[in-house]
């Protein structure tokens, strides 16, 4: 902070502007920080959001303000803004456009918008425009897939805006951000294709009935007995049990314990979650209030990607018109259960996926995967037990409550009880998010419930950019978490990315390569450096050196055996999937090797 213009000689002048000047930040960013007095580092990540929407970037005079406001070393707070891809701490333009160039977008010509819009600007990605209107920058999957391509655009002072189908002039003009599909069919429980517009309202939703019922003839130990007996698993990847998840969480010993929803849903080709928030917002808050009165909390977190502005937003008005119906917060439906619900926006990072990483987050800090054990439901949020639930697995729960275990276990098969969504994109007539019941045929879904493949099916990455290939002799598959694990495929994230023959699978492989090595945490080094390592090796696929595709399998198979998270562990996957299924994409290192 600069002295004041009395210290340095009123005959400096240009002193006193740079005095008045710093007085004029101080006091707008006193103003616009009152709101958190009394808080901890815990709203850190709100703090920083408020103060770029408002100047664009954080200053080091921002951050030194909120170093004494929330109690925070100022370096934490540049190692948290440096972490994630949507914080900035140098000045940006006052109008930022961020172009998707992952695999759905890319086919759809995002590389294309991102060169002319920068061609018309005269610039180059990541520069900013020289009369400070416009930063452009190219951004990992946006979640918009059905919309590709997409991008997402930041005003300073306004609101987010996800943008679907871009084209040049729609990035430059008025940015209109509006889309609507409807999903789901007659046989739907997730979804409601009754909806002509969304978000469905809570006079269309209904009183949380399975909530009520809950509350009035369970007790929390039966709620977990129902979740458990329906043989309901997480739908985010691991597929864990949710009732045996929730089981362990009350049994803790602590007075203290959290459900959190994962809704950090950030995987290249997956963008389920997206659609049920801004689709059916209190499916999802009434999922959420039977976890916390089954676990025992009256504290809920929903922790939701930057890149999700429109979702955001929907929940946080379903929140309030809940509260506002005595449906959440004090003495819900006039009974003994509290529950507060906190929406919580992440800042860019495919890491806070992860579990323990998302703890970090919601902690004010970079999002770090915790070593395990202990396990979420012994030392959690803030150390205590949590139970931790993607968005898809707590909208299954209402419908488990309402009609009963046996109900949903009739869906599906023993092993993949209740309906499951999927992310469909790429060369399919329909792309979009559908509700399946599993068991039924890869090959059938995308013919009948797709509309077809758009020319000759070349390949299927299935369950996301941690997934496996799927060549067209293999899409015979039944769809079941089962099944796929035999032919060594996944589930997954639920998403199922289509590719015809017109498809470069390296372009397609070096996306998803880049993908991993910009979203690695660089905790632990097999992650670290093993996507650094495969993305050089990707990036010279045209032209291999000998002993690349045993390169690859090597680094693939050490990042799965050491890393400490999930992320390292599926980074190689479908890498190491499509040298198994392409041998012929390697056919150069294959004759480099006999040489």
């Amino acid at each position: 902070m600069p002295a004041p213009p009395d210290r340095l000689g009123a005959e400096n002048a240009d002193a006193t502007i740079c005095y008045n000047v710093a007085m004029t930040i101080q006091s707008g960013i006193d103003s616009l920080l009152a709101k958190y007095e009394g808080r901890g580092r815990e709203a850190l990540l709100p703090v920083l959001w408020d103060v770029q929407r408002v100047y664009g970037s954080i200053s080091p005079e921002h951050a030194h303000r909120i170093s004494h406001l929330l109690r925070v070393p100022e370096a934490d707070i540049f190692g948290v803004i440096g972490f994630y891809t949507l914080f900035h701490d140098q000045p940006t333009g006052r109008r930022i456009i961020r172009v998707c160039t992952d695999p759905a977008c890319a086919m759809a010509g995002a590389d294309n918008v991102l060169r002319d819009v920068c061609a018309r600007l005269g610039i180059s990605p990541s520069q900013t425009t020289p009369d400070g209107e416009y930063t452009v920058e190219h951004s990992p999957c946006l979640g918009l897939c059905d919309y590709a391509p997409a991008a997402l655009a930041s005003a300073r002072g306004e609101a987010d805006v996800a943008l679907p189908k871009v084209s040049v002039d729609g990035l430059l003009d008025e940015w209109q951000g509006a889309y609507f599909t409807a999903a789901g069919d007659d046989a739907s429980v997730l979804l409601n294709p009754r909806l002509e517009a969304a978000p469905e309202t809570l006079t269309d939703y209904g009183g949380y009935t399975a909530l009520r019922r809950a509350m009035t003839e369970m007790t929390p130990n039966d709620v977990i007995a129902q979740v458990e007996a329906s043989g309901l698993i997480g739908r985010g990847g691991a597929a864990f049990p949710t009732g045996l998840k929730w089981k362990f969480t009350r049994g803790a010993g602590s007075d203290i314990k959290y459900v959190v929803c994962n809704a950090d849903e950030s995987e290249p080709g997956t963008f389920k979650d997206r659609v049920l928030m801004e689709h059916r917002p209190h499916l999802l808050l009434e999922g959420i209030a039977l976890a916390a009165f089954a676990v025992g909390t009256d504290k809920a977190t929903i922790f939701i990607r930057g890149e999700y502005p429109k979702a955001t937003t929907i929940l946080a008005e379903a929140i309030q018109e809940a509260e506002a119906a005595g449906l959440l917060g004090d003495a819900i439906m006039g009974g003994d259960f509290a529950l507060k619900i906190e929406l919580r926006r992440g800042a860019g990072a495919y890491i806070c996926g992860e579990e323990t990483a998302l703890f970090e987050a919601i902690e004010g800090k970079r999002g770090f995967p915790r070593m395990k054990p202990p396990y979420p439901t012994t030392f959690g949020l803030f150390g205590k037990p949590t139970a931790v639930n993607n968005v898809e697995t707590l909208c299954a729960v209402p419908s488990i409550i309402a009609y009963g275990a046996n109900w949903f276990k009739r869906i599906g098969s023993e092993g993949s009880a209740g309906p499951k969504l999927v992310s469909v994109s790429g060369h399919v007539a329909r792309p979009g998010v559908y509700e399946i019941e599993p068991g039924i045929t890869l090959r059938h879904f995308l013919d009948e419930g797709c509309g077809g493949v758009i020319g000759d099916l070349q390949t299927v990455l299935m369950g996301g950019a941690a997934g496996a290939f799927l060549k067209p002799e293999d899409i015979d598959v039944r769809l079941t978490f089962e099944d796929l694990s035999a032919v060594g495929s996944t589930f997954g994230s639920g998403a199922i990315m289509v590719f015809n023959q017109t498809t470069d699978l390296r372009d397609v492989m070096k996306r998803l390569g880049r993908f991993f090595q910009h979203e690695s945490c660089g905790k632990c080094f097999p992650c670290q450096l093993g996507t650094q390592r495969q993305v050089e090796i990707l990036e010279r696929l045209d032209a291999p050196q000998a002993g690349d595709a045993q390169r690859l399998m090597d680094i693939g198979l050490t990042m799965t055996e050491a890393s400490i998270c999930g992320l390292g562990h599926t980074a190689g996957i479908a890498v190491m999937s499509a040298i198994e299924k392409f041998p012929e994409l390697f056919v150069d290192n294959i004759k480099l090797e006999r040489e």
